[in-house]
């Protein structure tokens, strides 16, 4: 097995996100995607909706920032491309042309991600994990699942995708741990001004922490 520069693999797959030493957000009884833009009139995609279009199912690694990577994992959901064709692109304001998509979860946490890195063919919203619902430290109800990407960029409990024609204003542009505005993981693009290589360390001695308030965070489901 193969897996890209300074990653490693790991038994299972551990928890992440921006709160880890709290539980995972509720569930709305009705969940639903907000999604906006640069769109003539923005719209509410209800989760359950979801079902009306095409499922796909893929096998594949994710890999965080940190370096460690869960291998073959089995997600299913329906394809970002899909959506964006048959749901957003009919609703665009005429003359816009994307470049980029803001994506937001219950927790709080937004990716920011090019138009371009997401319209692949394995980009899924996804909602089952190894043939079961997705759980609370997994992301439920939804989220978002691009494998060529960093984990940071797979937000969790998806609840908006925004929709820009220019690069939305970053609230980490000076931060030191910076995020790469792509993160390609066979790039290695970790972080936005230093070589992957060379943040490795300091990325790898994270993980330690990151597990111990995982479990203190984690669900019970």
């Amino acid at each position: 097995m193969k897996l890209p520069p300074g990653q490693r693999a790991v038994d299972g797959f551990p928890r992440f996100g921006t709160h880890l030493h709290h539980p995972p957000p509720p569930i709305p009884d009705d969940p639903v995607i907000a999604v906006d833009g640069a769109l003539t009139e923005g719209f509410t995609l209800p989760v359950a909706g979801l079902a009306e279009l095409p499922r796909r199912a893929i096998e594949a690694d994710f890999h965080c920032v940190a370096g460690w990577s869960a291998t073959g994992l089995r997600w299913e959901g329906i394809a970002f491309e899909t959506l964006y064709r048959t749901r957003v692109v009919p609703r665009l304001r005429p003359g816009a042309v994307i470049s980029h998509v803001v994506f937001d979860g219950l927790d709080g946490y937004r990716s920011i991600t090019l138009l371009e890195d997401v319209l692949h063919a394995d980009v899924l919203i996804a909602d089952r994990l190894d043939g079961r619902p997705l759980d609370g430290d997994h992301g439920a109800p939804v989220r978002l699942v691009s494998p060529a990407q960093y984990g940071f960029v797979n937000t969790k409990h998806l609840c908006r995708i925004g929709f820009r024609t220019s690069q939305p204003r970053d609230p980490d542009r000076w931060s030191p741990l910076a995020a790469h505005r792509r993160a390609r993981v066979w790039e290695e693009e970790r972080h936005r001004y230093l070589p992957g290589r060379i943040v490795r360390p300091v990325y790898r001695s994270l993980i330690g922490p990151i597990r111990r308030l995982s479990a203190r965070g984690g669900s019970s489901s």
